[in-house]
């Protein structure tokens, strides 16, 4: 996924617009480009042309041919009639014309992934054809047009409106005109006001309701546990309040429940959870909740996702956690829940992928049963008061790419990296602030770590030196060693890291001059900017600092920190080699004499 993306591993295989859109191409299955289309949709197309400032080299087809049907993008009924009009990604520019209302025959309209502007013509909207309309991911603004109580039914299914600049709030006249809508995405505009309460009766088909990043306000509708057929409900990232009513529980055909960073508080009863046997996906996550998880969650066979991440919550984990076998991503970090782990059998979880339990009160030792889950890939347990050694279980774990166990009580520094060496797609690595006051092991013992690209051991604060296995890294980019004891000197052979942008191993006891092997650093002498840095994706979020949140490594920036040692001599001349630092941070050394002119080359810092 480039590595796995969480972001993107939601439920939707069934769910989606786009697969509602190719069943409702069934409706098509007659289309034919033989036919030739008549003078009046090729004069409404030519008009749509018209409008286009930027228009992605369709002229060249659209000018040549009289048979619009031949043209590109367009599609038609045996007899002659446009059914589709498909223009995703062609990078047009300028305004929709309200022409393409004027195809009496067209089903299906997709105008997504441009850079189209100005308002949604009423035309397409009203029209008496269209079954699926998609202007997804455009300049689109302004407010949606009302349209008369008297208007009939339209036969719109599909309407997908999401990432756009609307604003207003919904109009209800528009809405009351498509009772056979079966999908709707207005996610990602400025949608204000009261979530609408209309949507079951207006829509009694209604499968899936995308509302997720807009400015609506108030409650959530208690309505909305009306609508039998709902499957998908996503509503987060808005300016809500209250709790989740129980009626929406009622809609129990429901299997994904998104209301992340959207203000809602209260507890999760468990006379309602357990109704949404359906459920697949539950994001609560960014909000104020409280209480514990419901032993009923156990009634969830389906569930594949939970993130209740970022909230108040507390407890102990329920045992019935493992009756979710199902589950692929487990995130409940930022809370306070307590206890030991060994409570939940993770053995009965073999699909899990992603287990986030980062700034918890969990204790005990990392229970043997969470070693079983072969095909994780991100572990995440830092800031807990978790204590002892690794255990050889965890070189299980073979397909594991992030493992941060940061801010814990582990012990055993050799031992951890000793059994990690197994983890030969391990990425990150983030094990700071344990193993206090042991010894930075010396040994070779970077074996299969050929994948580490994000290294982290600081604040444990370890004896030793900069050990050398760390040169044996070649797919190193990010270290961090800060906090530690470290004595010696700087080695020469920093400067074989050849990818390593980011350099920190500030507050120790280093000795010595700054070598220039550390103005040797490829990355760091490179002009390249961090956009030319490899694009890859965290598995999870790195958070070097409450306040930052880094979802890729390129995200970080240049940085070379040698603060607070005890470091002699001048700043070498050469420091000016490395022109593309944006953090040079060498104070609280011992250094002496001028600082060179050559730091007048560091432009990007």
């Amino acid at each position: 996924m480039q590595p796995l993306q969480l972001s993107d591993m939601r439920y939707n295989r069934k769910l989606s617009i786009s697969s509602l859109s190719i069943a409702l191409l069934l409706l098509m299955s007659l289309a034919s480009t033989t036919s030739s289309c008549t003078q009046q949709e090729k004069a409404s197309l030519l008009e749509f042309l018209a409008g286009l400032s930027q228009d992605g080299g369709l002229s060249r087809s659209w000018r040549k041919g009289t048979d619009c049907c031949s043209w590109e993008g367009i599609t038609c009924s045996t007899d002659g009639m446009v059914t589709d009009v498909s223009l995703a990604s062609k990078s047009l520019q300028g305004y929709i014309s309200p022409t393409l209302g004027n195809l009496t025959g067209l089903l299906q309209l997709n105008l997504s992934n441009n850079l189209l502007s100005s308002g949604l013509p009423q035309e397409l909207v009203s029209s008496d054809s269209i079954v699926t309309l998609d202007i997804s991911f455009n300049r689109l603004d302004g407010e949606l047009p009302e349209m008369s109580s008297s208007t009939p039914v339209h036969p719109l299914k599909v309407l997908n409106i999401s990432s756009n600049l609307f604003t207003g709030q919904f109009p209800s006249s528009t809405w009351e005109a498509m009772k056979d809508l079966i999908a709707l995405n207005a996610s990602n505009n400025s949608f204000t006001g009261q979530l609408p309460t209309h949507f079951c009766t207006s829509f009694p088909s209604l499968v899936v309701l995308e509302l997720s990043y807009n400015r609506f306000t108030g409650s959530i509708p208690s309505e909305l546990g009306g609508c039998s057929m709902l499957r998908v409900l996503k509503v987060g990232h808005n300016n809500i309040s209250g709790t989740l009513p129980a009626e929406l529980f009622n809609a129990t055909s429901l299997e994904i429940i998104s209301f992340p960073r959207s203000g809602l508080q209260g507890t999760l009863q468990d006379t309602d959870i357990f109704k949404l046997t359906n459920l697949a996906t539950l994001d609560l996550g960014e909000n104020n909740f409280s209480g514990k998880i419901p032993e009923s969650i156990g009634h969830l066979k389906r569930l594949e996702e939970l993130h209740l991440n970022s909230n108040n919550m507390y407890g102990e984990l329920p045992s019935a956690l493992t009756n979710c076998i199902n589950l692929i991503a487990i995130n409940l970090n930022c809370n306070n829940f307590s206890g030991q782990l060994s409570k939940v059998n993770f053995s009965n979880l073999p699909n899990l992928v992603s287990l986030d339990l980062m700034r918890n009160n969990f204790n005990g030792t990392i229970p043997e049963s969470i070693y079983s889950c072969i095909n994780l890939i991100a572990l995440r347990l830092s800031s807990n008061k978790f204590h002892g050694q690794l255990t050889k279980g965890l070189s299980n774990l073979k397909s594991l790419a992030f493992l941060s166990l940061y801010n814990n009580s582990l012990t055993n520094i050799t031992n951890a990296l000793q059994i990690l060496r197994s983890s030969k797609n391990l990425a990150t690595l983030l094990i700071g602030r344990n193993f206090k006051h042991e010894t930075m092991p010396e040994d070779d013992i970077s074996g299969s770590f050929e994948n580490i690209r994000f290294l982290g051991i600081s604040d444990c604060p370890l004896f030793g030196k900069i050990p050398f296995w760390i040169s044996k890294l070649p797919n190193l980019e990010i270290l961090i060693l800060s906090n530690n004891q470290l004595t010696g000197s700087i080695p020469a052979w920093i400067k074989a890291l050849s990818y390593v942008f980011y350099l920190n191993i500030s507050n120790n006891s280093l000795t010595g001059e700054i070598p220039t092997s550390v103005t040797d650093m490829p990355m760091l002498q490179s002009v390249k900017t961090d956009a030319n840095l490899n694009p890859r994706v965290f598995v999870l979020p790195v958070y070097p600092a409450l306040s930052h949140q880094y979802l890729q490594p390129f995200a970080f920036p240049k940085l070379l920190d040698l603060s607070n040692n005890k470091l002699t001599g001048e700043i070498p001349l050469e420091i000016g080699q490395l022109k593309s630092l944006r953090s040079l941070n060498l104070s609280f050394n011992n250094l002496t004499g001028h600082i060179p002119i050559s730091i007048c080359n560091l432009t990007n810092l």
